[in-house]
């Protein structure tokens, strides 16, 4: 386990929890939205199975937009409560990145529905992965700055944080490379199921490409370098 020198407590840092809280509602209410851009039944529609079933058929690709959004939503979630669940006090920049990362969480539900809508459209699959880039990368401004500037519970290693970082810059990666590619084939999202193999992979091949977050923990450790 790694330690580090912490910083100080100030004034003006924030609680952990209480934006931990309101991460937690805003998310919770952007994977209910998904739900409400799903086209429903009516009508003839609902006359036979054989017509719901035909109905249910054509608006496969909206359920499969809902799928993907939703795990992508959860994983956000579950990274994120990890994350204050190692985290005492936040300061004013850490604690300001959660705006960007929450706007682009609330703002999901739109682009998911318009993919779901017209997954062959190559601009709607653009927007989709335009918005999960940003999202996620996000998510690792938010990982950057706690492990650097946030007052971390005792025993935490601030380098799991890191790793953590990185991991959602490699899905960032994905993300963004998909809204260019998905002009040259429109089928490229497929690529999207595969982002957990990045998460789970991209963050350790990172960490090898950039040594100097080990060296900067040492100098903290021997109390060299202010945090």
């Amino acid at each position: 386990m790694t330690d580090r020198v912490a910083p100080s407590p100030k004034e003006e840092d924030f609680s952990a929890h209480r934006i931990g809280a309101f991460a937690d509602a805003v998310l919770a209410i952007a994977i209910t939205l998904l739900v409400i851009e799903i086209k429903r039944p009516e009508g003839e529609q609902l006359a036979s199975p054989h017509a719901l079933a035909e109905f249910l058929w054509h608006e496969k690709a909206s359920f499969v937009a809902f799928v993907l959004a939703f795990f992508l939503l959860w994983s956000v979630w579950r990274r994120h409560h990890i994350l204050i669940d190692e985290v005492d006090r936040l300061d004013r920049a850490t604690a300001a990145a959660h705006a960007p990362l929450l706007l682009f969480a609330a703002f999901l539900p739109f682009p998911t529905a318009i993919f779901g809508h017209a997954p062959d459209n190559k601009l709607a699959a653009c927007l989709f992965a335009a918005t999960a880039a940003a999202l996620f990368g996000c998510e690792g401004v938010v990982k950057e700055f706690a492990w650097r500037r946030a007052i971390l519970r005792p025993g935490v290693d601030p380098l799991k944080i890191r790793v953590s970082a990185n991991a959602s810059a490699s899905v960032t990666f994905v993300f963004a490379l998909t809204a260019g590619l998905v002009w040259v084939t429109p089928w490229i999202w497929y690529a999207w199921f595969f982002v957990p193999l990045a998460a789970a992979f991209g963050g350790n091949l990172l960490e090898r490409v950039r040594p100097d977050v080990s060296t900067r923990v040492r100098e903290r450790r021997a109390g060299h370098q202010p945090v």
